[in-house]
């Protein structure tokens, strides 16, 4: 079984700067944040996750599974189940409290030593806004009174930086809207290779892939499945009957709906299940297609996000949602597309 899985093609897509990304990848976030390095079953799932055939890593310094990913990728080098790290695309984050001009460098390289690798295949700024540091360690995850403007720019050179060392291949972000990444860009020597944002049925982001598309950034798609079980996400998209009926319709799951769905707009998405059937069931999305009217009845559910107002704050930067999201949640038309997938 395991080498049926291993298998299973799952392409890649290039990016702007450094090496291909396979277009699914594996989450290893778990909540509570921060917790993950004293769980074994973290480690566990990404062994589990490489036999199914996963080769794409997603992790983030304020998860706290850096650690537990790479004693899994040191393990399955040892065991010859891959032949060496260069085998996994590894994407991590920086986390708000070192998005400051003279942490970035430091924090990559404590994200180096944690997942015991030269270097990692993308390095993201996890959100568009800095955190004052803590005082100590084990402080609350965010602390809203505590949020501060970013000095893009600032963080930014340093963020090539770290590409210029080759301590990540290619950089980007994660959570800017397009007006954030037409400022990005005004100044960026280095273009942002990818931009990670929740990408659902329900957050179909239409304005911003379209604006990716156009300056070569990738968009890489997580909670696609609505998030369950995360602080932000709830059961709608998983109790959604219009995509129970289409999942009826092409027999298959609810979760293959949503994650086919995604792929087809020509996203990268980041599956998440430490569940092994269903790590491999969310696999099963390449030999077979969503219809023109699956698409339209998608783009006709009422646009939301999870991720709503988790840095909105009357002393911080962004006082309301809209302002943190630049008016770009919008209620979603039948305008989706899905890209050619044969090239």
């Amino acid at each position: 079984m395991a080498d049926q899985w291993r298998a299973v093609p799952v392409t890649s897509v290039p990016l702007s700067s450094g090496r291909p990304m396979p277009r699914v990848g594996f989450g290893t976030a778990s909540f509570p944040l921060g917790e993950g390095d004293d769980r074994p079953v973290v480690r566990e799932a990404v062994l589990r996750a490489l036999d199914s055939g996963y080769r794409h890593f997603d992790t983030a310094a304020v998860y706290g599974t850096e650690r537990a990913l790479g004693d899994a990728a040191a393990e399955a080098v040892r065991a010859g189940a891959i032949a060496s790290r260069d085998d996994l695309y590894v994407t991590s984050k920086l986390w708000i409290t070192d998005a400051h001009p003279g942490r970035v460098l430091p924090a990559l390289e404590k994200t180096l030593r944690n997942l015991q690798m030269e270097y990692v295949d993308l390095y993201l700024i996890h959100f568009p806004v800095s955190m004052r540091p803590p005082a100590a360690q084990g402080s609350p995850v965010v602390v809203k009174e505590d949020l501060v403007a970013m000095d893009m720019k600032g963080v930014w050179e340093e963020m090539e930086e770290c590409k210029r060392r080759g301590l990540a291949k290619a950089i980007g972000v994660s959570n800017f809207s397009c007006k954030k990444l037409e400022h990005l860009l005004s100044f960026a020597k280095i273009p942002p290779a990818a931009n990670q944002v929740e990408v659902h049925p329900y957050c179909r982001q239409t304005k911003l892939r379209q604006f990716c598309m156009e300056r070569g950034i990738q968009l890489c798609a997580y909670s696609p499945l609505g998030g369950k079980g995360a602080p932000w996400g709830n059961s709608s998209v998983m109790d959604c009957p219009v995509l129970k009926q289409i999942a009826v319709d092409r027999g298959k799951t609810v979760a293959q709906v949503c994650l086919r769905w995604v792929y087809e707009l020509g996203d990268c998405v980041i599956t998440k299940s430490f569940n092994e059937r269903r790590m491999r069931e969310n696999l099963g999305i390449f030999d077979w297609e969503l219809t023109g009217e699956d698409h339209c009845k998608i783009s006709a559910l009422p646009e939301s996000r999870g991720t709503y107002d988790f840095f909105v704050h009357e002393s911080g930067p962004y006082k309301t949602a809209d302002e943190f999201w630049d008016g770009e949640i919008v209620a979603g038309q039948c305008n989706q597309t899905p890209v050619d997938l044969s090239s």
